[in-house]
């Protein structure tokens, strides 16, 4: 046994006293030290010996398995070295030429205006709320005065989870969470994601974005309301800008308005995009309704408020001359960059 390890160890250190690169190097290893190599083999073998011969061909063994395992690794250092080495004098690098271009990313139309948005709306004082995207049944309907059965729902085709739950189809209902739990007065505008089942064209998606505002304090009037929007819509679109009110009809505000502004592709003489009225609609507004103050837990005959909403889609389409509302989900690039 002795002289079959003192032939594996000189055969073994032969062998790699040869080796040229690592991949034979480490073949060497494995056909000694591996579960099926030869010194594992008399290794395995040691249980046939004798209780005197064992511990001296054990420590043999030992020996000749650590003489072995650190040539390997002086080898494995040695071929490393020379390979790279090897590399550095073979390989260049051209330093004069030029780096890899780094694509930086760019801001969106509808970011750009909605920062805009915010912007105009924290200089007047607002603050900014935000809500859940999935919403019960009460405060996606009922607590805006949009009991069951309401004819008004129907214009709000949703994407229902359950008979309770919803994705939101405005973000009214953080109207609601706000006068449930902030003290008065309020001054919020709320943006955010809201979902309705509309078909896709170039004006229409069942996913867009809305603004909303709410303003909730004694003795607020009407004429607040307009005042409001009216310096909204000058600084948003400029001095020269003319604003009107309609009349319209929501179920969570009374009186209820739409406002239009002179339509900011034609200075108000009239083109196709306004359909030669002169006049484009920009958003929806009104009283809160007293209903709707009493569900939130706020006295109306103390009270009052006005709320509004706008599309921030609408809103980009009129700044950017856009007519193609799917152009702002397509991640084309080249329109990107154009703002």
């Amino acid at each position: 046994m002795q002289e079959k390890l003192k032939k594996i160890s000189d055969d073994v250190l032969l062998q790699i006293e040869k080796v040229t690169d690592l991949k034979a190097l480490e073949q060497v290893r494995v056909a000694i030290l591996g579960k099926k190599g030869e010194l594992t083999a008399v290794l395995r073998g040691m249980k046939d010996l004798s209780s005197e011969e064992r511990p001296l061909i054990g420590k043999l063994a030992n020996e000749v398995r650590e003489t072995i395992e650190n040539r390997l690794d002086e080898a494995k250092k040695t071929l490393s070295g020379k390979m790279r080495e090897h590399q550095l004098q073979n390989e260049t690098i051209d330093v004069t030429m030029p780096a890899k271009k780094i694509e930086l990313g760019h801001r969106h139309p509808m970011s750009i205006v909605l920062d805009d948005l915010k912007d105009i709306f924290i200089g007047m004082g607002y603050s900014i709320a935000e809500g859940p995207e999935i919403e019960s049944n009460y405060y996606n309907f009922e607590a805006l005065n949009l009991p069951e059965n309401h004819a008004a729902r129907d214009e709000q085709d949703t994407f229902y989870i359950n008979s309770e739950m919803m994705l939101r189809t405005a973000t009214s209902p953080v109207q609601v969470r706000v006068m449930e739990k902030h003290t008065l007065p309020i001054r919020m505008i709320m943006p955010g994601r809201v979902y309705r089942s509309d078909e896709v064209d170039a004006t229409h998606s069942p996913v867009f974005n809305q603004i909303e505002g709410l303003v909730i304090d004694e003795n607020i009037t009407m004429a607040d309301l307009k005042g409001a929007l009216a310096e909204f819509a000058k600084t948003l679109y400029g001095d020269a800008v003319e604003v009107k009110f309609r009349p319209h009809y929501f179920p969570f505000t009374e009186p209820s308005a739409e406002v239009d502004v002179t339509c900011v592709m034609c200075g108000g003489k009239g083109c196709k995009i306004c359909k030669g009225s002169g006049w484009i609609e920009i958003l929806g507004c009104g009283m809160v309704h007293p209903k709707v103050l009493e569900m939130s837990g706020i006295d109306s005959k103390k009270y009052s408020g006005f709320a509004f909403g706008m599309g921030l889609e609408r809103l980009t389409m009129l700044r950017y001359s856009i007519e193609d509302l799917r152009l702002f989900y397509e991640n084309d690039v080249r329109f990107l960059k154009q703002f």
